[in-house]
């Protein structure tokens, strides 16, 4: 395997086609212009792809170099979200504001979320503790932490909620699968008849899951698999071991990408709220009041 590409040769890639100089691009990152040629050089060597066409005019990106810029912005803002994700995990015990998040939420939305609040309040620690919808309340409840995230279909007794996010499960495969070739969608009694790649019960995903089963009148899910993240069981449907009941968040680059195939499903509802939640009677102030803020203004861009 090829070595990766480093982020900063990806961010120049990326400043080359917002700002249409390779000078300019060098200067913002603090460059020297040779420095960056040659950054761009062995970026394109290791790609075997023309990226950036150097005129007297300027520097635009190739065909070929906007898709990579384009993929590059992805990763360089899943980067962020992993650093500023392990931050929040290193500094739980000393942390001003101590959270605690469903695994999907923490993998797709709080990074994010986090990252933006630390923009205005860079000296602000923030503790975040990853677990399932089932065990969030109880932390709320023992005083551990001061705000939570779920996403279990309702929202849990004795706490105050609001709605940050939504979502919806969706039915993936790997291409190749037999069901990518269906002209029709396919029945919620053969979807609970297939083996699945399921979340572990507790989970918000597991309990959507189930309770929509349940109003549609069929019986549980048949687990081929059960696993503890959302990770988890996408890299498990991506190497072929089985369909998977997933959330659209956790997966929506791999579809765009190829990598996974969503299958239509008839006569189900897998439509969900996504929810913060906090101690009934008191209302979150300081930093707590300042991330849900953030929330909410993530959720009208959205």
């Amino acid at each position: 395997m090829s070595q990766l590409p480093d982020p900063e040769s990806l961010r120049l890639l990326v400043l080359v086609g917002d700002v249409g100089s390779l000078g300019g691009a060098a200067a913002r990152l603090g460059l020297t212009q040779p420095s960056a040629s040659k950054r761009l050089s062995m970026l394109e060597r290791r790609l075997g792809l023309v990226l950036v066409d150097r005129t007297r005019r300027g520097s635009q990106l190739t065909d070929a170099g906007r898709a990579v810029a384009g993929w590059a912005q992805r990763v360089l803002q899943e980067m962020e979200g992993l650093l500023t994700g392990t931050e929040a995990l290193r500094t739980k015990r000393d942390a001003e504001l101590r959270v605690a998040a469903s695994m999907t939420v923490a993998e797709c939305l709080v990074p994010g979320w986090i990252g933006e609040l630390r923009r205005t309040r860079p000296e602000l620690y923030v503790g975040l503790q990853v677990t399932n919808s089932e065990q969030v309340p109880d932390l709320l409840r023992s005083g551990a932490v001061d705000l939570g995230f779920v996403e279990s279909p309702r929202a849990p007794a004795g706490l105050s909620a609001r709605q940050v996010a939504r979502d919806r499960l969706l039915v993936v495969v790997a291409p190749g699968h037999p069901w990518t070739r269906r002209r029709r969608p396919l029945g919620v009694a053969e979807l609970v008849a297939a083996p699945l790649v399921l979340r572990e019960r507790g989970s918000g995903t597991r309990e959507t899951l189930d309770q929509a089963l349940r109003k549609a009148g069929v019986g549980e899910p048949l687990p081929l698999l059960e696993l503890g993240s959302a990770t988890a069981v996408r890299n498990a449907v991506i190497a072929g071991t089985g369909p998977a009941v997933i959330s659209e968040l956790a997966v929506a680059a791999d579809l765009a990408d190829g990598r996974l195939v969503s299958v239509e499903v008839e006569g189900i509802d897998l439509r969900r709220d996504l929810r913060a939640v906090w101690t009934s009677g008191r209302v979150p102030v300081g930093p707590a009041a300042e991330l849900l803020a953030v929330t909410r203004r993530r959720g009208k861009k959205a």
